[in-house]
């Protein structure tokens, strides 16, 4: 980095890092054996929450240089949040790691093919939601035309790198536009209405995972729901807040609290454990915009996930069954420790005749997704995968079941890479449930 772009840097965490929440870091440890780049760091110090905790401080009281190595420790860094919970002191670290990475991102100098790519992604695709149908529906057309298969025959697609590759083959079977474009904007119960709620279906999940945001929405009406589908509404913000660009994630946190404060609905239901967490986090978001801060707090209280409602509602009480297979169930790490949601999904599928539950070892640790961590960051992903996978086997599960589509892929990824696509599946919970609900 350049002096000018340090000292930038360096008056910014001064100005703007929440020095009293740097403080609460008592140094005890505990956060350790939870951080999955601490441990297949080899337990650099560097990698792991408190280090980067230390580093954050070191900077603003002019100890540290926020050099390249200080950036570095930053990036690498998952955003699992699995420190959270097994803090004493409560430290809010994915809270200082998104100051800590909005002010280094908003200051340095990006070269121009960074700059070009972030602008395409943060600015120009994702905040759009049509632009994301049309772009994804290219996807589509690119798996049905023939051209997917005659990539792979030709060996086109080693101009890409390895890790693209190997995520193009996990993606599911994209919708075609106009089915992507025909929502349906309220959907009525199938039976007695329980409770009238709001979906939130996301950018990503309403183009490439619109199959699952489909079987939600049936879940919801066997469960009692009247649903409604602000048309209004857009991407949570997610992948900005987490990538230096929390002034973009606030102006499309704004633009959904519009979406869906008129909707008068006792609950807003997502399916995507990344979006809700940060959805959840929208009162801290704005929490110092006099004007947004109440009604973003009054959004963030009614986000349920999907699995939570379905227990309150009863939903594990009908007649739910599949084939006779062992199942097993990997945290999405933002829906345990953002959402605090950890015993439903699993009650949930414990409740299915057929399956025979098995705890995963290590199931909350995450599986090295994390937004676009496994693209930007595909070795050290990789290596939490490996793990994911040796613990995955042990169970001798015929289903991995989870509840992101970033760890739905993953998994996926996981499954292609050992080799096990025909003795091992990975499913959205809420697609498992679907088959399990209409088997009968």
């Amino acid at each position: 980095m350049k002096t000018i772009e340090k000292q930038n840097i360096q008056h910014e965490f001064k100005e703007k890092m929440d020095y009293d929440e740097l403080l609460n870091c008592m140094r005890c440890g505990f956060c350790l054996p939870s951080c999955p780049t601490y441990i297949e760091s080899g337990k650099d110090e560097a990698h792991s929450p408190r280090g980067r905790i230390a580093m954050m401080k070191a900077v603003v009281d002019g100890d540290l240089e926020p050099d390249e190595d200080v950036k570095r420790s930053l990036d690498l860094c998952l955003g699992c949040r699995a420190c959270e919970p097994v803090c004493p002191s409560g430290v809010k670290y994915g809270h200082l790691l998104e100051q800590a990475r909005d002010i280094i991102y908003q200051n340095k100098k990006q070269s121009i093919p960074e700059k070009t790519v972030r602008h395409l992604v943060f600015d120009q695709l994702f905040p759009h939601q049509k632009r994301m149908i049309g772009f994804t529906s290219l996807v589509g057309f690119y798996q049905r035309s023939g051209l997917q298969k005659l990539a792979r025959n030709t060996g086109a697609m080693k101009i890409l790198p390895a890790n693209l590759q190997a995520m193009e083959k996990v993606l599911p079977a994209i919708p075609k536009k106009k089915e992507m474009k025909n929502r349906t904007r309220h959907i009525p119960a199938f039976a007695e209405k329980k409770k009238k709620v709001a979906f939130f279906a996301g950018c990503l999940m309403d183009t490439v995972f619109l199959s699952t945001n489909d079987s939600t929405t049936k879940l919801l009406q066997h469960a009692g729901c009247e649903i409604v589908v602000p048309d209004t509404q857009g991407c949570c913000g997610a992948l900005h807040g987490h990538s230096g660009e929390r002034n973009k994630a606030k102006k499309m946190a704004k633009k959904n609290i519009q979406a869906f404060e008129e909707s008068e609905v006792d609950y807003i239901i997502t399916n995507a454990g990344g979006c809700g967490a940060f959805l959840v986090d929208y009162g801290h978001l704005l929490n110092d915009d006099p004007y947004w801060a109440e009604r973003a707090a009054a959004f963030s209280e009614k986000i349920k996930d999907i699995s939570s409602i379905l227990i309150e509602l009863e939903f594990h009480k009908l007649d739910l069954q599949v084939d006779e297979q062992i199942v097993t169930y990997q945290d999405s790490c933002h829906l345990k420790n953002g959402q605090k949601t950890f015993m439903e999904p699993r009650q949930l599928l414990q409740s299915i005749k057929g399956v025979t539950y098995v705890e995963m070892q290590d199931a909350s640790r995450c599986c090295g997704s994390a937004g676009i961590y496994n693209i930007v960051e595909s070795e050290m992903s990789m290596q939490i995968l490996d793990y994911k996978m040796e613990q995955t086997k042990k169970t001798k599960a015929k289903t991995i079941v989870t509840a992101n589509p970033g760890c739905l892929l993953q998994m996926k990824l996981g499954i292609d890479r050992e080799g096990l696509r025909e003795e091992m599946e990975a499913v959205h919970i809420v697609d498992f449930l679907l088959r399990a609900l209409e088997k009968n």
